[in-house]
């Protein structure tokens, strides 16, 4: 989650002429967030279907992933300074309708091609939605209001996350792949529909976009994804390694210009506080298990054991489940506590998960191995996440805590768009069992090495505190325009 700047001045309580428009911009902040996170849920559950209907391997399957992850990982930094440039419900207006027209042209596609270069422009658009949803409700609400906004807000969007499993395997199985797409539709003209009440903000013309970043960005992801995906299937040819070194190239630059722009879209300051370099090197390496882990899981399961994508998503549902019964007890608990251990702890028991599912063999893989390893990761997954939030932002001042959790969305994202390109060269270019086999026992050792650096790199906290002098030092002193908001996650 990514909270924006506001443009505007802080609200005080609601005033009863407000309460309806205040309702409605909860509504639209949920509508946009469960539409983007139903969608980029429920393809996984798909990928089988798609490639018996419109043909393609595994570099094509990877593809369909990728392209929405590359376009949404390059364009989210500077998503919340596009909004406060041009209007929050403007920007959430176009987001909405091209995500709309994309997942429209996704269902229609009648080749691979077509649909990898929908989903690239699809992740484009919802690049805006989380962004803007949060922006939105951080402006209409103040005080107790906007913590129960939040907290409604990420119970509605947990729903979504629980159900796209069960929801996408109903689709696929009962109408067609194609239907994954179009479910998104009715979510959008009902939140276009609400929006057209709600108020139009200011824009700030004073906010700051950073376009050479973008383009930085986007060129050395797109560089190094396309040369990964195109090695498992090429091999090290000259071309294929001048894409990856043209990539690597272009993120290097990307790392420069960020040292000497006024008005950087990753301020490498913050990275001098000792728990968001290493919180977000943990996040790089638990965010790149599960994007590997959760690409290969339904492969397996449909194309190798032959199960329906129903089954396939239920057996996938019992991580979401824990997270959403347990991440308000383990957050309390990493408040009073700490995050060290808890996000060490987890680490190494969603690593166990996936050693389960690796090491039963094939004939008894499904309720020896892989129900029980899915139960066991979901039970890591749920230590994980709330102290992972808490470690990152805790020591931030708060007009920096933004831009800190806007990272670290951005590195949990970029993390699984990198692992999945990996994953044709881990799972030797087919879906096989001992690719399976491959791909678990790589996302168990990511695992445990996020476990370690959580170990050896976080710092406990229990309590807010201002931050030091280095970390003050550390620290711009005016978070970029679009990026310093409030964030509900600080550990208090």
């Amino acid at each position: 989650m990514i909270p924006e700047h506001s443009t505007s001045a802080p609200h005080s309580s609601p005033a009863p002429g407000r309460v309806s428009s205040q309702t409605r911009t909860l509504v639209v902040a949920i509508l946009a967030s469960f539409m983007a996170i139903l969608d980029g849920s429920v393809v996984n559950l798909a990928l089988v279907d798609i490639g018996r209907d419109l043909g393609g391997g595994l570099a094509e399957q990877q593809w369909i992933v990728s392209g929405y992850l590359l376009s949404l990982g390059a364009l989210i930094l500077v998503a919340g300074s596009i909004a406060d440039r041009f209007g929050r419900e403007r920007v959430m207006t176009a987001g909405l309708i091209g995500f709309g027209v994309t997942s429209l042209a996704c269902g229609l596609a009648p080749t691979p091609l077509v649909l990898v270069l929908a989903r690239v422009l699809q992740g484009v658009a919802g690049a805006f939605l989380v962004p803007s949803s949060l922006a939105m409700i951080v402006s209409a609400f103040s005080g107790p209001a906007q913590g129960r906004a939040i907290g409604t807000w990420t119970a509605w969007t947990s729903v979504a996350g629980l159900v796209s499993p069960l929801v996408g395997g109903v689709l696929v199985d009962a109408l067609s792949w194609r239907a994954v797409f179009f479910v998104n539709l009715p979510p959008m003209v009902a939140a276009l529909f609400v929006l057209r009440r709600i108020p139009v903000t200011r824009p700030d013309v004073r906010a700051e976009l950073d376009l050479p970043s973008s383009v930085l960005t986007a060129l050395g992801l797109g560089g190094l994804v396309f040369g990964l995906i195109e090695l498992s299937g090429q091999g090290p040819r000259p071309g294929v390694l001048a894409l990856i070194g043209a990539g690597l190239a272009g993120l290097v630059l990307f790392v420069l210009r960020q040292r000497r722009a006024e008005h950087p879209m990753m301020p490498l300051a913050l990275f001098r506080v000792t728990n968001v370099a290493a919180g977000n090197a943990a996040t790089v390496l638990i965010y790149g298990a599960m994007g590997l882990g959760f690409f290969a899981l339904p492969l397996y399961l449909q194309s190798v054991l032959g199960l329906s994508a129903v089954v396939s998503g239920v057996v996938a549902m019992p991580p979401t489940l824990l997270l959403l019964l347990g991440s308000g007890r383990v957050g309390r608990l990493s408040g009073e506590r700490g995050p060290r251990w808890l996000m060490a702890g987890g680490a190494a028991l969603a690593a166990c998960g996936y050693v389960l599912m690796g090491a039963v063999p094939q004939e008894h893989s499904l309720w020896a191995g892989v129900v029980p390893g899915v139960v066991v990761f979901g039970l890591g997954l749920t230590l994980i996440v709330a102290p992972l939030t808490s470690s990152v932002l805790a020591h931030l001042p708060p007009e920096s805590s933004g831009i800190g959790s806007a990272i670290n969305n951005a590195a949990a994202r970029i993390a699984g768009l990198v692992t999945v390109a990996f994953a044709g060269l881990v799972m030797g270019g087919r879906v096989s069992f001992e690719g399976f086999r491959s791909a678990v026992w790589t996302t168990a050792g990511l695992l445990l090495a996020g476990a370690v650096v959580s170990a050896l790199g976080v710092r406990n906290t229990t309590t807010a505190r201002r931050p030091s002098a280095v970390e003050e030092d550390a620290a711009p002193r005016e978070a970029p325009q679009g990026a310093g908001g409030r964030d509900s996650a600080r550990e208090r």
